[in-house]
């Protein structure tokens, strides 16, 4: 048995949604990058990488791992690229995506030879926070203003429009790509490639995939354009589970239960959005709020239910752990690393990766 804490990544579960990436690639064209800020677990880039057209990053580390441990194409894009690191960020990708004028300019020179495009800002978007809303008021994620866009038109070839933050609305997104046609239609038509980001939950349940492959092909073919996805959560969502084990119960006017992990350091973005863990199943008529280990007061996951009494050693798993949760754990506290497992096609799991001491000492300095 595995010690906990571990993630365990299910490629059988993965493989639910690539086929529908690639489903999506077929019948309407668009080629899909997986999105390396959400999800960047490089020992199963070896199954994903069949589905997928490549990565999409936000640092130059990205841009690296993409291109060393990812096939298929590299596009770079970063809110500011440093001078020290430009060159490096062009040595490793195809496309390199320049958030604003200021920044295209500034490396306008160092980056002829290379296929640049432009964020381009629609100030819409579907997010529901206003720490992950691009399109939030004074907003530096992008350009916005199509007379200065044009400005620079004839020296990128493409655009990036980021705007859908986990939007499983096909008709919101139908309706604000509608919107992006009437303010940068003219521009459009004059580029080859654009990008449509990430955040569009087209491999949910019951997302309406003909319509969504249909009016990408639609656009694509109006503008002459090749269309790219950015998939992040879309790619890896319901394949990935946190896998702990009770350390203590107590009661405090509620039963308690503290587990050997942290909603802090292993589950950090739930803790951002003040949103709880998920368990499955979660039913019957014990109720605990699970707790971690970290002396924050609030590292809470959340409170279940379960068919028995929990006692210590019972194992206990979180779903849904691998959109920006596995690139956001850290060592809050020195609470042990969970290691990550994979559960291969054939149902066998390995440990690929285990943390310890050293990895926390050598952290810091």
């Amino acid at each position: 048995m595995i010690k906990t804490p571990y993630y365990l990544i299910d490629k059988a579960k993965l493989l639910n949604n690539l086929e529908k990436i690639a489903y999506v690639r077929k019948q309407s064209g668009a080629k899909s990058l997986l999105a390396l800020k959400c999800f960047a677990t490089w020992s199963v880039f070896d199954l994903m990488q069949e589905y997928m057209d490549g990565t999409t990053s936000s640092s130059l580390y990205e841009v690296k791992l993409g291109k060393e441990k990812f096939q298929g194409e590299t596009h770079a894009y970063s809110v500011a690229y440093a001078d020290d690191e430009i060159a490096e960020v062009l040595d490793n990708s195809d496309k390199i995506i320049f958030n604003s004028i200021g920044q295209f300019s500034r490396f306008k020179e160092v980056s002829k030879g290379k296929t640049r495009g432009l964020r381009v800002n629609p100030q819409v978007s579907t997010s529901e926070f206003i720490i992950a809303d691009p399109a939030r008021p004074f907003s530096r994620l992008g350009e916005w203003d199509p007379e200065k866009i044009a400005t620079i038109i004839d020296d990128i070839s493409g655009f990036m429009f980021h705007n859908n933050c986990e939007n499983s609305d096909f008709a919101r997104f139908d309706e604000m790509l509608t919107l992006i046609e009437e303010r940068f239609g003219h521009l459009i038509d004059k580029m080859q490639w654009i990008s449509l980001g990430g955040g569009i939950h087209f491999t949910g349940e019951g997302y309406p995939l003909e319509q969504f492959c249909q009016r990408l092909k639609t656009f694509s073919e109006k503008y002459g354009v090749q269309v790219y996805l950015e998939p992040g959560e879309a790619a890896i969502t319901n394949s990935t589970s946190l896998e702990v084990t009770v350390l203590d119960t107590l009661f405090n006017g509620k039963h308690l239960a503290v587990v050997d992990s942290s909603i802090e350091a292993h589950m950090l973005d739930l803790l951002i959005y003040r949103e709880n863990a998920k368990m499955s199943p979660c039913e019957g008529d014990y109720e605990y709020m699970i707790c971690g280990k970290s002396c924050l007061a609030g590292d809470i996951f959340g409170e279940f239910k379960f068919n028995k009494a929990l006692e210590v050693g019972d194992r206990l798993s979180f779903q849904d752990a691998a959109g920006y949760t596995m690139v956001k754990k850290n060592w809050f506290n020195g609470v042990k690393m969970p290691s990550i497992a994979v559960r291969q096609l054939d149902g066998s799991i390995e440990v690929v990766k285990e943390f310890d001491y050293n990895d926390f000492m050598q952290n810091l300095s």
